[in-house]
């Protein structure tokens, strides 16, 4: 097998376990707000798991990258597609520790009534979900416009975070015995903002990977 041809296999491997390591930091991001919804403590474990098992997947590509970085000294190109996906695995890891965070937290409201109904958060969660799906896509589509575009939509994650706390301050000030409820339910929505944040941060890398120009 020529080097050129061995490259690309690596390559494939590195994609195959990135849309792995998306499709499972995806589905632990949608349990941690159904267990936040349902008050469901079985979604709550599943979603601890998978926070492990997406830790094990960035060490195994972090270890794939680092052997063909080191290993087969790759062009400009090669080298850049390499790099991106090496940071792009500690963005998607820091959503799962996202996920985990919302666990913990719903944790907390068990056997609770929640001070509000929770409105804009399944909202945030969908938005910010399909940002995670479409970033890593971008990646392995080398999809610029996808990539680029994910800055615009994360204003809409932002405008709803700031919804979210304007409704608990207004909340707060009417019945300051809420306060630690509404704290906590402000930093779900935060944990959110952060995990579309994160996506941006992916399709930056992509950009980089495609044109060589980091934002």
């Amino acid at each position: 097998m020529s080097i050129r041809k061995k490259y690309f296999v690596e390559l494939e491997e590195i994609n195959q376990k990135l849309l792995l390591m998306q499709k499972k930091v995806i589905s632990a991001i949608q349990e941690s707000i159904n267990a936040l919804l349902n008050k469901d403590s079985l979604l709550i474990e599943d979603t601890f798991r998978k926070e492990k098992e997406i830790d094990s997947l960035e060490r195994d590509i972090e270890q794939e990258c680092l052997k063909i970085l080191l290993m087969e000294h790759p062009v400009a190109g090669d080298f850049r597609e390499v790099s991106a996906a090496l940071k792009m695995i500690t963005d998607l890891e820091r959503i799962g520790d996202n996920a985990r965070d919302i666990c913990e937290i719903a944790l907390q409201f068990n056997g609770k009534t929640y001070i509000k109904r929770l409105e804009h958060i399944p909202e945030m969660a969908k938005n910010a979900i399909a940002m995670v799906k479409d970033s890593v896509q971008s990646y392995i589509d080398q999809d610029l416009e996808l990539a680029r575009g994910l800055d615009k939509r994360d204003d809409r994650v932002d405008d709803l975070f700031e919804i979210v706390k304007k409704d608990l301050i207004l909340l707060i000030k009417l019945d300051s015995s809420s306060a630690d409820d509404a704290i906590m339910i402000l930093m779900i929505a935060k944990y959110l903002e952060r995990i579309a944040d994160h996506a941006v941060n992916i399709g930056e890398w992509v950009d980089y990977c495609i044109t060589g120009s980091h934002q």
